[in-house]
């Protein structure tokens, strides 16, 4: 397995990991999209529905930034959806000014964010609607609880949903609540004490679900 790391990064609007490959890395979805500086490339990761794997040389140093609900939108101009279950070279995106990643990639792919943040200006309004989506989908709200909270239609819920996040606000949260139940699950819960939590109907229904969303069952994911 690859080690892991993580810190708050630049303003409100990402976190910046780090993760050191032993040559094989099985990513499952999450719920959000990232900024990777990814075997010498400037990568945008799209939001997943399924799990990705990736081949690389042991010892090799990935960084990234988790974007913050409904930045990755703000700052590319690209709906997410575009980006669901994609790897895209960010220069494919946006022109922005060529960094120097050997003197730290962390400082570089921080300064990156910021120009994209500067170059766009973001509506901090937008933001803020993105987050309270999310945090819905993560408290397990339903489309029609959803929508009537923020004042939307249900077919404007998906839509939105669909360009801010990459998919529709019944897939967020079942990933929220996988995401949820893993976290549980491999902190020590016991697995059917972990779906139980996280809401599912029993553990087999927690099950289903890894294998559809991570091709793999929840012990496996966390052996």
């Amino acid at each position: 397995m690859a080690s892991y790391a993580a810190r708050r990064g630049p303003r409100t609007g990402a976190t910046l990991w780090r993760v050191l490959s032993d040559g094989h890395k099985h990513v499952v979805p999450d719920g959000v999209l990232d900024l990777m500086w990814f075997q010498n490339h400037l990568v945008v990761a799209g939001a997943d529905t399924r799990a990705m794997s990736f081949e690389s040389v042991p010892g090799e140093v990935a960084w990234g930034l988790r974007l913050a609900p409904g930045v990755a939108h703000a700052l590319l101009g690209v709906p997410a959806d575009e980006l669901t279950d994609r790897r895209v070279a960010l220069s494919e995106l946006v022109a922005l000014p060529a960094r120097s990643f050997e003197v730290g990639a962390a400082d570089a792919l921080e300064q990156v964010f910021i120009d994209l943040w500067t170059r766009a200006d973001p509506d901090r309004s937008a933001l803020r609607l993105a987050a309270s989506l999310d945090r819905a989908a993560r408290d397990g709200l339903s489309v029609r609880e959803t929508a009537q909270l923020h004042d939307l239609s249900e077919r404007s819920l998906r839509r939105l949903s669909n360009r801010v996040f990459g998919y529709g606000p019944k897939s967020l949260a079942q990933i929220h609540r996988f995401q949820r139940a893993l976290h549980l699950a491999r902190s020590g819960l016991p697995l059917a004490e972990a779906a139980a939590t996280a809401g599912y109907v029993d553990q087999a229904h927690f099950t289903r679900e890894a294998k559809r969303l991570a091709g793999r069952t929840p012990a496996a994911l966390i052996g």
